[in-house]
């Protein structure tokens, strides 16, 4: 009897075993290499010829086989291929009583909508919750942008009100398409909306926005006619304060003809075109409220609760502040070298530009009270603190705590700027959310190198 003079390793024999995929892990892993090239065709013949060979086929397999055909459901050449086998595939996997996920429904709807059919994009919207599924913005677009193109517009609002019972929030994109929608179906109102949800939501505009908006300014439908309502000047100067700057909130107001014109803007916020000074745009009176309520509730759940509320009555009594200052932050800041330390004369320096520049008023100025203890304990430090401590300029914060949550509590309460280079980026800060607190900051933080 023949044998062989070297013995297998059992060791590789097990290596080769688990390096041979099955059969559906084969058509997974060729069909991620086809979404990856973006190979639509080459996908369509894998499906086809896992279906002659009865391979078990999962959601993962569907889910990468609908993705790319919604991808190319918009390309002149590969369209009508896209749409037959999208819903080919979808139809398959619903036969097999395989359950969509969110992905799988929005791809079916954006092929949906790449068919001019909004209604089914929004049916299956509408149906995700039978499968346990929580659309995202994502899965409402489609139908939405598919009912403006179409300019059906009640059905366009629809797919809005749904979203907004969601609790998502709409974006440029959407914001445009149902400005656009209002614009070309005379919907002035509407319009109005529209430009305010752009206005508080997006920092600017793309080309493609702005283009909407130029087109709708120039069009007959933007004119205003006499019987629009007339307001006191001094009650629409009321309404815009009140509405953080900007705008009035009264909708459309005047007579006549809009100006539309292309320009820049110079660096002190003054319009080339026209001459006038822009407007700062601030935080509405209810925003500032609702993000200074989210602030001292995030501080009492991380401060001594006494302490804190000690600080918010005493802010209720002292509320004429127009600058706060993170004192820690002013005196440290680029004295990270050999003989640096906390630099007493480079904070006052700071106080006395801001009291300078707000008309003889002083800022509000946050230090912990251990580092306040050591200035006094300094006899060089001590005639200076002392006075600070007598023009009412410093607000010691206690032991233990945190003066982060006590100089933006103090900021955002009185609507004050807040003088700081910190980024504001450690873990107290995203708590508060991205969106809305980068707004905040990008009107309310001035930095070292401003002053």
């Amino acid at each position: 009897m023949a044998t062989t003079s070297h013995h297998e390793n059992p060791r590789n024999s097990t290596k080769k075993k688990k390096t041979q995929k099955n059969p559906e892990a084969n058509f997974l892993y060729e069909l991620n290499s086809c979404s990856k090239s973006k190979d639509i065709k080459s996908a369509i013949s894998l499906y086809d010829s896992a279906i002659s060979n009865k391979t078990r086929l999962n959601q993962h397999h569907f889910n990468s086989l609908l993705y790319l055909c919604s991808t190319f459901s918009t390309d002149p050449e590969f369209k009508d291929l896209a749409l037959t086998y999208g819903f080919r595939v979808f139809d398959h996997m619903m036969a097999l009583n395989i359950n969509p996920n969110e992905a799988s429904i929005t791809a079916i709807a954006r092929l949906a909508a790449a068919k001019g059919d909004g209604d089914y994009a929004f049916e299956m919207v509408k149906k995700s919750g039978d499968y346990g599924v929580l659309p995202r913005l994502r899965t409402y677009e489609p139908a939405l942008l598919c009912f403006c193109q179409k300019l059906e517009a009640e059905k366009a609002f629809e797919v809005e009100e749904e979203i907004n019972k969601m609790g998502l929030s709409l974006e440029e994109p959407q914001i445009a398409a149902l400005l656009k929608l209002s614009a070309d179906t005379g919907r002035a109102d509407r319009v109005y909306n529209y430009l305010q949800k752009l206005r508080s939501s997006v920092r600017w505009v793309s080309e493609e926005t702005a283009k909407v908006l130029e087109d709708w300014f120039c069009s007959k439908g933007s004119e205003l006619g006499s019987e629009r309502a007339k307001y006191e000047v001094g009650f629409v100067k009321e309404a815009v304060l009140r509405n953080g700057g900007g705008w009035h909130g009264l909708g459309w107001i005047g007579e006549g003809k809009w100006v539309v014109r292309k320009g820049n803007v110079k660096p002190n916020g003054r319009c080339c075109c026209c001459g006038e000074q822009l407007s700062c745009v601030d935080i509405d009176d209810a925003e500032t409220e609702k993000f200074a309520q989210s602030v001292a509730g995030l501080a009492l759940e991380r401060e001594v609760k006494a302490n804190f509320r000690e600080f918010q009555d005493w802010l209720e009594e002292n509320a004429d502040f127009e600058a706060i200052v993170d004192g820690a932050n002013i005196g440290l800041y680029q004295q990270n070298f050999a003989e640096g330390g906390f630099s007493l004369l480079q904070l006052d320096a700071v106080i006395k530009e801001m009291y300078t520049r707000s008309g003889n008023k002083w800022p509000l100025v946050i230090l912990h009270n251990k580092r306040v203890r050591a200035l006094l304990e300094n006899p060089s430090c001590r005639e200076l603190v002392e006075e600070w401590m007598n023009n009412g300029v410093l607000y010691t914060t206690p032991q233990g705590s945190n003066d982060d949550c006590y100089w933006l509590y103090a900021a955002v309460k009185l609507r004050c700027m807040l003088v700081t280079n910190d980024e504001m980026r450690d873990h107290i800060f995203e708590l508060l959310g991205s969106s809305f607190f980068l707004k905040w900051k990008e009107r309310h933080q001035v930095c070292m190198s401003e002053i």
